[in-house]
């Protein structure tokens, strides 16, 4: 908006929204995007040729594996949700951001201070051991003081919003912040050792352990990994396919069923374990559930397009985001399937479980967040497009081809490995020993490899691209000269 029609009889001026900060976290985001694919396919270089780890402490497969996680998970995707969460509320609330700058900055470099901590003490050993959850208390001390302040900084705007109705992806952002919050604070309760060491002694043990641990984990896969993203999806694809959510009714129905039935889900990593029969069965009867709120949000997304499918054609930054729900909604008709627990007493602790993971890492997060920055790169800096459409298009397809040939052998070599850990002879006896199914994956390893090295790839290209557009003169500019940051 000019500033003279800002100042015309009865319109109020635009807002002045905070964009420094959510600019530098698509840079950090897209830095930590190839800091995670890179030592991703490190570790799978490793269970090619293990002599990869140079008989160093520090590059070991068991340090570098949470790091590659972590970076996956909590820096490039949660530093992705703070930056679109930050756009995303300002927006649709015509409000600044609570706090302004100076809490908006706070957020995100504390934040990052966070990821910095907890990745040294994967490479030096001084973690928890827990999935998800390995940083040890001073880490996870200084990540609730940020995520107070993001809960502040979110809710603040919510409340002084100049526009009435919550827009829906709003519910799920903040669902996302309030549950990872209660989700952190209760798995991580534990005593330190001494005032200044750096280990520490969780506050539950046993079974209760291991339950609590996979009530926080798998809701973190689905308030961090799912309800955040989808808050994503509700606002990017609408705006880059300019065209209104399909169904907002189906989009309310799709959070509360959502949220509800997710939390109960935790309990299927526990399947054959000394947790209560009963709890297992709760958990795969939720997972089951889940099917229903999960494809509807889906089917929401993909018919979002209805009449404007041809935009597929000329914006491939859409493209990564229709493919993101599309491998969503395989993801979680596999998800619930692996809970039945005949089918878990075969896929459990095999390279199917590993496959599953990494079809809604890459194919629904990654993707999702791809398709997100292709879309607002180019309007934070003042650009009518990224500096080349082609390098978008080669990017999904070289990142395409690389899930599918992760994804597609794991799934090989996960049921093979299921199959050969339980195959008998008609003596009784174990048919094929550790070491024979360890041998059997070595050729699927190798193509995982290959896989994520595609995936890298076109990261790459996109930080490439991203760093052009960057680097490129701005082309929206206002009546006053001063270049317009787009909505």
């Amino acid at each position: 908006m000019s500033s003279q029609a800002a100042l015309l009889p009865g319109r109020r001026p635009a807002p002045s929204y905070v964009e420094d900060v959510i600019r530098t976290s698509m840079v950090l985001t897209m830095f930590w995007g190839v800091i995670a694919f890179t030592v991703g396919v490190v570790i799978a270089a490793q269970l090619v040729w293990p002599q990869l780890s140079f008989d160093n402490e520090h590059l070991t497969f068991g340090r570098l594996r949470p790091l590659h996680t972590s970076a996956a998970i909590f820096a490039f995707g949660g530093t992705a949700l703070i930056g679109t969460a930050f756009h995303i509320v300002q927006r649709t609330c015509r409000a600044r951001l609570f706090g302004g700058a100076p809490l908006g900055w706070f957020i995100l470099l504390g934040y990052q201070f966070f990821i910095l901590t907890a990745a040294i003490g994967y490479l030096t050993g001084v973690t928890q051991g827990k999935e998800y959850a390995e940083p040890e208390w001073y880490a996870d001390a200084w990540l609730t003081v940020v995520w107070v302040a993001f809960l502040i900084a979110y809710l603040g705007t919510v409340l002084k919003r100049e526009e009435p109705h919550i827009y829906v992806a709003n519910w799920f952002y903040l669902a996302f912040i309030v549950t990872i919050a209660m989700l952190h604070i209760v798995n991580n309760l534990a005593m330190p050792v001494s005032f200044g060491g750096a280990k520490s002694y969780g506050a539950w043990a046993g079974v209760q352990d291991a339950m609590i641990q996979w009530w926080y984990g798998h809701n973190a896969v689905g308030f961090f990994l799912t309800a955040a993203f989808l808050g994503m999806m509700y606002y990017f694809i609408p705006k880059a396919a300019n065209r209104p959510v399909y169904s907002y009714r189906l989009s309310i129905v799709h959070f509360w069923s959502l949220v509800f039935m997710y939390i109960w889900a935790g309990p299927h990593h526990l399947h054959y374990t000394s947790l209560p029969d009963w709890a297992q069965t709760l958990g795969m009867v939720f997972s089951v559930m889940l099917w229903m709120p999960s494809w509807g949000g889906m089917i929401n997304g993909l018919m979002t397009l209805s009449g404007a499918w041809d935009k597929l054609r000329t914006d491939p930054g859409l493209r990564f985001s229709v493919t993101a729900v599309g491998f969503y909604g395989m993801a979680t008709f596999e998800g619930p399937v692996m809970s039945i627990k005949a089918v878990n007493s075969l896929s459990h602790y095999t390279d199917w479980t590993i496959g599953h993971v990494h079809s809604g890492a890459l194919g629904w997060v990654a993707f999702i967040v791809f398709g997100t920055m292709y879309y607002l790169v180019p309007r934070l800096w003042g650009r009518t497009t990224m500096w080349s459409t082609r390098l978008i298009g080669w990017h999904y397809w070289i990142a395409t081809v690389g899930i599918v040939l992760y994804i597609t052998s794991m799934w090989v070599s996960g049921i093979m490995q299921g199959l050969m850990w339980r195959a008998y002879d008609e003596l009784g006896f174990l048919q094929y020993s550790f070491v024979e199914s360890v041998a059997a994956m070595h050729p699927f390893y190798a193509i995982r490899m290959l896989g994520g090295l595609f995936f890298l790839s076109g990261g790459l290209l996109m930080a490439f691209n991203m760093w052009r557009t960057v680097r490129s003169q701005p082309e929206t500019v206002g009546t006053d000269g001063r270049t317009v940051f787009a909505a």
